[in-house]
């Protein structure tokens, strides 16, 4: 049977005039915005990798409220912090564009790779530590060029991981944003909006003193009590921040009683602290300290 002519003419309802929004009628839970963001970067300028990262390589939760998370979030770089033997540190400035106010500026920590020296008897520091790949580990006692990137992502990483455990401890130390390759990206610590200074650099008062020697016991007893010993601790890596003490620089963190020197080290971080807070006018003993701590390890 024949089928009749299918009718073409749209019914007047059907037409929208031209002043309509295109959007009237429809539930507002199916509409949405999104921003659009540049195609090229500026010099000195990358993409936020946050978003690229695995949940391990990003810092601990609960997150401070600075963090940016943004997919749209670009790094600037701003500049030399510092430069090291093994590592140099940049400012970089973290912002969405599309987000005012959002702009923040971190540390980055940048481990050197072909070009790497070893730290100051790093031996010492690495007994007990094993690597995933015995051909890494043997690349690295060669000193052969990949041995040297394996052993700056070894740096990277043990910093990171002690930086991420210290924080979740309480210590006094820089919120580990993320761990990209072998750069750590961290929190600038600051003091008055400039870099805090190294507690080498100061000459406070008599309870400003007082307060900051508290604080560094009340640091290395926690450190203990988790079996853990910074291994390096001097006043030229603990920040002054005002009347806050911030301890940086952990790649070398060893284990109080895994490692044959751990308790070496402890007392030699006792030493160079103890010796900083007497010429500051402060009656402290080292060993004194020394026992102190170790009646909190056992």
């Amino acid at each position: 049977m024949p089928q009749p002519p299918y009718d073409r003419t749209v019914p007047e309802d059907f037409l929208r005039p031209d002043d309509r929004s295109p959007l009237e009628g429809i539930d507002e839970s199916f509409v949405f915005t999104y921003d659009t963001y540049a195609d090229e970067l500026g010099e000195h300028q990358r993409w936020s990798r946050w978003e690229d990262l695995e949940a391990l390589m990003r810092g601990p939760e609960p997150r401070p409220d600075w963090i940016v998370t943004s997919s749209g979030a670009i790094d600037t770089e701003l500049g030399v912090l510092k430069t090291g033997k093994e590592a140099d540190v940049f400012l970089v400035e973290r912002a969405d564009p599309h987000r005012a106010g959002s702009a923040v500026v971190m540390a980055a920590k940048r481990y050197r790779t072909t070009d790497h020296r070893t730290f100051h008897r790093a031996a010492s520091y690495t007994e007990g530590r094993s690597m995933k790949r015995s051909r890494d580990e043997r690349a690295v006692k060669r000193k052969s060029t990949w041995g040297k990137q394996v052993a700056a992502g070894e740096w990277a990483i043990s910093e990171w991981n002690a930086l991420r455990r210290c924080w979740e401890l309480g210590l006094p130390v820089p919120y580990p944003v993320q761990i990209d390759d072998t750069e750590i990206m961290m929190e600038w610590i600051t003091h008055d909006g400039e870099t805090a200074p190294r507690l080498a650099q100061v000459r406070p008062g008599p309870g400003v003193v007082e307060g900051y020697y508290d604080q560094l016991r009340d640091a290395l007893a926690t450190l203990v009590q988790a079996g853990l010993v910074h291994g390096d601790l001097s006043p030229y890596n603990t920040l002054a921040a005002g009347d806050r003490l911030v301890v940086i620089d952990l790649p070398q963190v060893v284990d109080l009683v895994g490692n044959p020197q751990g308790m070496d080290f402890l007392l030699r971080d006792c030493t160079n602290m103890c010796g900083w807070f007497r010429s500051r006018g402060l009656d402290v003993d080292e060993q004194d300290l020394f026992g102190e701590l170790m009646a909190h390890a056992f």
